[in-house]
């Protein structure tokens, strides 16, 4: 059942998706989803949904879309100017948009990709459990101009000075230059011998081919010292490969579940983030980090999104009860 439309008045590049295919490579298809998943998470925190439901994401170019009901929204992501009617709006916490008021999100800058959540989220059609576009068996896509979502609540208006900018603190990295990308070692590092040492020596340059299958990037290429075959497997997210040629190729979410090019490092999780939003023509550099530190980092990760749905929760409910007492019903 819908409670509303939000109309797509300008669509730039902008897709709807959530986490990802958690079955996918279990059935040869890719997880695809956000490629930042952080901000994702956050935007849906910071709304109230369950951190896997739909949402927008917006690649660099600007967005606009008026809903025909009251809603609540979150931008999160790379830095982005936020209007309603005109009138800027903070991004990083909620903003409440009466029916009819035109939200635009413009100047994308200091990263790539921006998030859109409304809360309640959109009925979307949903292969293996996630609505996640996959280009290669045509499901989902880019919106367009005059495309519509159907909106599944309302949600009265909440005055913004109830949600203070330290209440909504988290840490979503900030990405304007100097990207760090840490990696863990790779099941094929001695290959490549003392050259894998390369990877950390000096940036590379993330060039214009790249996009959700993986990035390419040049620089100094670390050199695989054996002449042996590598067979078809299955490879990670994150997969460092060294292909021949003069590029390094980071896979990311939208990946084949299989590959033949050896692995020298697998990106972290938190790290696939950073990725996430680093635009064609910007360096970035590599840090290598053991399993156990990469793993403590990403347990510190879930602390924080637990310590932000905890502190959303409170103050939802604590509105819930000012409306409540002063007009007898509820605001969320």
């Amino acid at each position: 059942m819908t409670a509303g439309i939000l109309r797509v008045l300008e669509a730039g590049s902008t897709q709807v998706t959530d986490l990802g295919r958690r079955r996918g490579p279990r059935f040869g298809v890719p997880v695809g989803g956000a490629l930042d998943q952080r901000s994702a998470r956050v935007a849906n925190i910071l709304v109230g949904n369950a951190e896997s439901e739909p949402l927008l994401e917006v690649t660099a170019l600007d967005l606009e879309f008026v809903c025909d009901i009251d809603v609540l929204i979150a931008v999160t992501g790379a830095d982005a100017h936020v209007t309603v009617d005109g009138v800027g709006r903070p991004a990083g916490q909620p903003v409440s948009v009466r029916a009819g008021q035109t939200v635009a999100l413009r100047e994308i800058q200091g990263g790539l990709r921006a998030y859109v959540a409304v809360r309640g989220s959109f009925e979307v059609p949903r292969l293996l459990g996630s609505c996640a576009p996959d280009s290669v068996l045509g499901f989902g896509g880019r919106l367009d101009a005059g495309s519509t979502l159907p909106l599944r609540q309302a949600t009265a208006p909440v005055f913004n000075d109830h949600f203070s900018a330290e209440l909504y603190s988290l840490d979503v990295p900030r990405l304007p230059s100097g990207f760090v990308v840490d990696v863990t070692d790779g099941p094929d590092i001695d290959d490549f011998g003392d050259t894998s040492s390369r990877l950390f020596e000096q940036p590379y340059l993330v060039t214009p081919k790249s996009n959700h299958i993986g990035l390419r990037m040049t620089g100094p290429l670390p050199e695989r010292l054996t002449a042996g075959e590598v067979l078809s497997r299955g490879v990670p997210v994150g997969a460092v490969e060294v292909p021949p040629g003069d590029e390094l190729l980071v896979l990311h979410r939208g990946r084949g579940v299989t590959a033949g090019y050896p692995v020298l490092a697998v990106v972290t999780a938190g790290s696939l983030d950073v990725l996430a939003q680093v635009r064609p023509g910007q360096r970035l550099r590599f840090r290598r980090v053991s399993a156990a530190d990469a793993a403590a980092r990403a347990r510190a990760d879930l602390v924080e999104l637990d310590a932000l749905r905890s502190r959303v929760r409170s103050v939802f409910s604590a509105l819930d009860a000012l409306a409540n007492a002063t007009t007898g019903r509820t605001l969320l």
